[in-house]
């Protein structure tokens, strides 16, 4: 489908022809990263608002099913919603979505992503036609290498961000301090995982001590067992009470789950991650596997214990020091492959990827009660 989509493309580009006038549209951010990199962006984001000229207008387009955590990101900015899905298959809304992008008028465009797609959102930038579009050399991709090369014609400025395997908040902040273009900003360290407080809804208050587990995963293979999340909960104080969060649906995909609610003082809770918050402040520990949530509950200053794969170390979890506050705790299992960015290609154990089958549950456990405790 993708080749009479780009033939689409350039059939609206000839139409649209040329810009006439001064453009009015301001500055358009485009993060094309899923809910857990929207947590991250929002850090950074402060950061490329100083890019914008006095009075412009911010427009941050995200991914639509990331747009459940814009909540994080300040009113001023105003939130664009694109479904890539539906983009890369229906040439209507194909067609749609580049004629309000080329409406909009944008001064500059800035692709915030060092993984992007040829056709999704770098044909995204090349619809807008902005005067001015700057960007990260992108990501190495094998099946799309010669595309991306080509569409390095697209950007008026085109900065290295670092090697293939750096954490994503920092290649972030190097990248917009390379943008600034002054000294000062330059050697700017990058912000740690913590959101201002005062931006921030109040902390719930609670009958008793709560520990918050998030299991699930949109990669079931990075779940771990629900037998070390009895073995966690059992070893909580007497009269700890216990949350189980998720979106709504995860238990019903994951019914092996259901057993840790037959427990007494275990509760469920699916609500929103704007509504969450307070309950993530008030809890005397957060473990969760490496998802949305848990960046959530880390930014928020939740102290916060990850579960995590090896698949995304030295890019995501574990946080490198210059940003992980002192909140943040994480328990991996060290892989020769790690960085394998999900592509895992190990035989799963036990339906896990063998980097989240071979993590320590008596370590974890061990863990959890020091945390408590503190």
């Amino acid at each position: 489908m993708v080749k009479p989509l780009r033939l689409l493309d350039r059939v609206q580009r000839s139409l649209a022809g040329k810009r006439a006038g001064e453009a009015k549209g301001g500055v358009l951010l485009v993060s094309s990263g899923g809910l857990g990199d929207t947590v991250l962006f929002a850090l950074v984001l402060p950061r490329f608002l100083a890019l914008a000229g006095g009075g412009e207008m911010v427009t941050v387009q995200l991914r639509h099913d990331a747009a459940r955590m814009a909540f994080l990101l300040p009113p001023e900015v105003k939130v664009r919603t694109v479904d890539y899905g539906r983009y890369r298959r229906q040439a209507a809304y194909r067609w749609r979505t580049n004629r309000g992008l080329f409406a909009a008028n944008f001064r500059l465009v800035i692709s915030c992503d060092y993984l992007r797609h040829p056709h999704l959102d770098e044909a995204m930038v090349e619809a807008a036609v902005a005067a001015e579009t700057w960007a990260m050399v992108a990501r190495p991709w094998t099946k799309y290498d010669r595309h991306l090369e080509q569409n390095r014609r697209l950007y008026t400025r085109l900065l290295e961000s670092g090697p293939p395997h750096l954490d994503k908040v920092v290649r972030w902040a190097r990248f917009a301090n390379e943008l600034a273009g002054e000294p000062a900003a330059a050697g700017e360290p990058p912000p740690r995982v913590e959101l201002p407080a005062a931006g921030l809804p109040a902390a719930a208050r609670l009958d008793r001590p709560v520990v918050v587990i998030q299991p699930f995963s949109a990669v079931a293979e990075k779940q771990s067992p629900v037998e070390l999340y009895r073995r966690i909960i059992d070893s909580l104080p007497a009269g700890t009470g216990v949350v189980v969060t998720g979106a709504p649906g995860d238990m019903e995909r994951n019914p092996q789950f259901k057993s840790l609610l037959n427990k007494k003082g275990v509760t469920l809770d699916t609500s929103s991650f704007g509504d969450v918050v307070p309950l993530l402040r008030a809890a005397r520990l957060v473990v969760s596997v490496d998802t949305a949530l848990m960046h959530l509950s880390v930014a928020v200053g939740a102290p916060t214990l990850c579960l995590a794969s090896s698949a995304y170390v030295d890019e995501i979890v574990p946080y490198d020091a210059a940003i992980s506050p002192a909140n943040a705790h994480f328990i991996h299992h060290p892989m020769p492959c790690a960085g394998c960015l999900g592509s895992c290609t190990r035989p799963a154990e036990k339906g896990m990827w063998p980097c989240v089958a071979r993590l320590d549950g008596d370590r974890i456990v061990e863990k959890v009660r020091g945390l408590v405790a503190r």
